[in-house]
């Protein structure tokens, strides 16, 4: 069964999704995420482009606990943070395809 339109009209759809799909990477990667660890104590913030925004630690936490385990607590919180990044934008992505998983188009 061919497809109403044919191929040109699917071809000017799936051109029409990548717009949009490049519209809305556009608009988030200044769209920033947070995760903490240790309590709270370290918060890092991250941009869904996947960079670093801002690392806080807590002083008394670093001079209480000393260097090793407030790295690792960066570690933990900037890895909560960017996979809370990904999902995000792949649930906003999946707002465009409609949750079809499109080789070449997603992600």
């Amino acid at each position: 069964m061919r497809p109403p339109g044919g191929m040109n009209e699917l071809m000017r759809q799936a051109s029409r999704m990548q717009r949009k799909m490049d519209k809305v990477r556009e608009t988030l990667k200044t769209h920033e995420m947070s995760a903490q660890s240790a309590g709270g104590k370290v918060e890092v913030t991250v941009a869904c482009e996947g960079k670093v925004r801002r690392i806080e630690v807590d002083e008394q936490f670093l001079a209480e606990e000393g260097l090793e385990l407030t790295l690792d607590s960066v570690v933990a919180a900037a890895n909560n943070a960017l996979e809370a990044a990904d999902q995000h934008v792949e649930a906003e992505l999946s707002k465009v395809t409609g949750g079809l998983k499109i080789p070449g188009l997603t992600s």
